[in-house]
């Protein structure tokens, strides 16, 4: 799948180690790196299965996380024009190629 960023700060920190392991720590900052690496690999969201896969509800909904560690999370959404959906009108994540990192931290705080 192709990445986007949703700004030049989250693509720094995944995109330069020392940033991430400066911000993260180690352990997180090399599982950022292999999500990353899995999120490229895949052809679909719905291939992913490390890192606790899932779609996010409430103020989150449209949003999809991974686990990274210490409860921080790698959260993205679609970044395509249209957004493929189902008829109930949900993300048809089956057909989303082009991801939007949004977030990495915990948002449970």
């Amino acid at each position: 799948m192709d990445i986007d960023y949703k700004n030049k700060k989250l693509r720094d920190l995944c995109e330069k180690r020392a940033v991430a392991e400066k911000r993260l720590g180690t352990v997180c900052a090399r599982k950022l790196r292999s999500r990353l690496s899995e999120l490229e690999a895949a052809s679909q969201v719905t291939d992913l299965v490390a890192g606790h896969p899932h779609p996010l509800e409430g103020y989150r909904a449209g949003q999809f996380a991974l686990d990274l560690a210490g409860g921080w999370r790698l959260v993205f959404a679609p970044d395509q024009d249209p957004c493929p959906r189902h008829a109930d009108g949900s993300i048809d994540w089956s057909q989303i190629t082009i991801l939007l990192i949004e977030y990495i931290g915990d948002y449970h705080d």
